[in-house]
């Protein structure tokens, strides 16, 4: 009796393969170097399995995108027992470390947010989510003060800046980014009027 040539595994262990396999080549490649015929033969499945998990190009984009963010947000939850600033740090640590982890992945999505909607849409997503803990955590009140708001906002795309020159340069350990990003959190805080 001979083994068959694949292996049939449970549904959501598939797709998490799957996923997982996602990640890795649009970490590697770009959106448009990949074809869902080059992403199966990657898998070593039929394009016809690809396609009963997902029906398109862009729907496995999508939801290898939404898991890397859903990892992400587990990693940098914050600790609610900490102070504000104390669970920024933890989070902002835990980021960092993501990156390190991930660095090609996280340069391929900062150069993609321009030219892929999706990209842009979930970068937006994460950032809306993000400052608005920021926000809570200050107590800032519904609707936050203007000036708070746009501090918070504006300071997640210092965040990009900055996380992009680390990796760039190479010249500062993470501890010495991840301080100086809380304190510029908390000096751009200040100008906007925050105790």
């Amino acid at each position: 009796m001979s083994t068959p040539a694949y292996s049939r595994l449970p549904v959501d262990e598939r797709r998490r393969q799957l996923l997982d396999l996602g990640a890795r080549l649009f970490a590697s490649h770009s959106y448009d170097e990949l074809s869902m015929a080059a992403i199966a033969r990657e898998a070593g499945v039929s394009k016809a399995l690809l396609y009963h998990y997902f029906p398109s190009k862009q729907d496995f984009f999508v939801a290898t995108l939404q898991q890397g963010a859903e990892e992400i947000a587990r990693r940098t939850e914050p600790d609610p027992e900490l102070p504000p600033l104390e669970a920024l740090a933890g989070s902002l640590d835990a980021f960092l470390g993501w990156i390190e982890e991930n660095e090609t992945a996280y340069r391929k999505l900062m150069e993609s947010v321009g030219s892929v909607p999706e990209v842009k849409l979930l970068i937006d997503q994460i950032r809306d989510a993000t400052s608005t803990r920021i926000l809570d955590g200050l107590g800032a009140g519904e609707p936050p003060p203007p000036k708070l708001r746009a501090a918070a906002r504006a300071w997640l795309w210092f965040v990009d800046g900055t996380i992009l020159d680390w990796l760039e340069h190479k010249d500062m350990s993470r501890a010495e980014v991840r301080d100086f990003l809380v304190a510029s959190l908390a000096g751009s805080l200040s100008a906007a009027g925050s105790p």
